[in-house]
């Protein structure tokens, strides 16, 4: 009725579905993780301290207006500005 390559094929599509399913329930475990870390630690992850992903550096965005005020104090310094 089957000949052996049949079956060893049934075989390997039932064992792909069972590692595809087993690896979907571990991913959809994981978010679920990661939402819940969120929710009891929003403040770690507001978007204020997360870095700039544009910036080679990956400096923060209080970092960089930081940065960014100073040069101002000393461009109006070096031209001859009184703050």
């Amino acid at each position: 009725m089957f000949d052996s390559i049949t079956i060893l094929a049934m075989a390997g599509l039932i064992g792909l579905g069972i590692v595809a399913l087993t690896v979907l329930t571990l991913w959809q475990g994981w978010l679920r993780l990661k939402l819940t870390e969120l929710e009891r630690h929003p403040d770690r992850h507001s978007d204020r301290h997360r870095a700039d992903p544009d910036h080679p550096l990956g400096i923060t965005r209080i970092e960089m207006a930081d940065v960014k005020e100073r040069l101002r104090k000393l461009e109006a310094i070096a031209a001859g500005v009184d703050l």
